[in-house]
């Protein structure tokens, strides 16, 4: 029975693998293929709700203050003065006071505190295109371009933009950089060109002023935790809009996370996917994990031929997930990138596990009890285990 149970999850993880080479072949032709530019001008206003320092925030907000071409003004959002990244904003404002500008949160209109402030930066915004874009984010040449571009057919209500992550840090950064070139970016490209579903993660996302408002403007966001992914589906239900994802990767900068961090926020984000996608969905996403299938195989008959079953899934997962990241990345692939790889997928396991039977989650500070949705409430500030 063991052994016959061991057969089943090895099968599950081929399963798996073959699902993931292909997400990952799927992404590599995307964002290898060449970035449209716009046949004409356009004006951007580019809200960055900032909280707290985020690693390198000020080189972060230097490299947007500085793009080019450069966007027509850049929207620096705080919950108040308090908030210690607001000198730093300030700081950057005073040496680019012609397009960029510190916005500080008015009221608090919801239990979502990003959203919050995206209801005082949206008021403020006067162009044509919206970019909301995280506080850790950096972006590449053509960045602005290919979001025009993409704007200007009139069937494309929003855009959103696969996320890399940057070199160096600590061990928790590194799992956080491989998890999103091997999970989070093929998760957006590949459903999107292989089965037309939109799956919207909103490190950095584009849409139309004038169809942000047709919505309700953020503020019909302000108590759901999954905004990004609701507000892609808004757009292409309530108005009939496509979305887009780009090519271009943008970067998501992490020096100091720490394991235990890494894997507080996928516990996180999956009790957030599991209320938004339905629990039957979120059940098959255990086939992603190939290598926490082959783990349980080797436990559920811990044999040598079942321990050199888990050296090759752990040998492919690594190596395909490792040629996939270092074309998003336009890195050379790194051996130490290639070990860490099964001690993230682990770790992202525990996280998937624990999201499983959770409902709470803490952010910013608050315990939240998440709903259907992602519909949120504040919670107990403690609960049974």
């Amino acid at each position: 029975m063991r052994l016959l149970l061991s057969e089943a999850l090895f099968a599950a993880a081929a399963v798996g693998l073959l699902a993931i080479l292909v997400e990952h072949a799927v992404t590599v032709w995307h964002v290898r293929g060449r970035p449209a530019a716009p046949s004409r001008p356009v004006s951007f206003s580019i809200l960055k709700p900032l909280c707290g320092l985020d690693d390198e925030l000020e080189a972060n907000l230097e490299l947007f203050a500085a793009l080019e071409p450069p966007a027509d003004e850049l929207l620096l959002g705080v919950r108040s003065a308090d908030d210690p990244a607001y000198p730093v904003a300030r700081a950057v404002a005073g040496r680019h006071a012609d397009r960029v500008r510190v916005v500080v949160q008015r009221g608090e209109p919801g239990l979502n505190a990003k959203v919050n402030q995206l209801v005082t930066l949206e008021r403020e915004a006067s162009r044509e295109i919206v970019v909301v874009s995280d506080s850790n984010v950096r972006v590449r040449p053509g960045f602005l371009g290919e979001l025009a571009a993409a704007l200007e057919d009139p069937r494309v209500g929003l855009v959103a933009s696969p996320i890399v992550g940057s070199q160096g840090g600590t061990l928790g950064s590194l799992m956080d950089r491989l998890h999103l070139a091997s999970l989070v970016s093929p998760g957006m490209i590949a459903p999107k060109r292989l089965l037309g579903l939109d799956i919207v993660v909103g490190k950095t996302l584009a849409l139309r002023r004038a169809d942000l408002a047709a919505l309700g403007g953020f503020a019909a966001f302000k108590d759901v935790l999954a905004e990004d992914f609701l507000l892609g589906r808004a757009i292409k239900e309530r108005l009939g809009l496509a979305i887009r994802v780009a090519r271009l990767p943008v970067v998501n900068v992490s020096r100091r996370l720490a394991v235990a961090e890494f894997y507080r926020r996928y516990v996180r984000w999956d009790i957030i996917q599991r209320h938004v996608v339905g629990r039957a969905l979120y059940s098959c996403e255990i086939f992603l994990n190939p290598i926490l299938l082959g783990l349980l195989a080797w436990l559920a008959a811990p044999a040598l031929p079942q321990a050199g079953g888990l050296a090759i899934v752990c040998a492919v997962k690594s190596l395909a997930d490792g040629l996939s990241r270092s074309v998003q990345e336009r890195s050379r692939l790194r051996l130490r990138d290639l070990l860490a790889t099964p001690l993230k997928d682990l770790v992202v396991g525990a996280a998937y596990l624990t999201a499983s039977v959770r409902d709470t989650v803490v952010w910013r500070g608050h315990r939240m009890r998440v709903g259907d949705g992602s519909l949120i409430e504040l919670a107990a500030e403690r609960e049974p285990a």
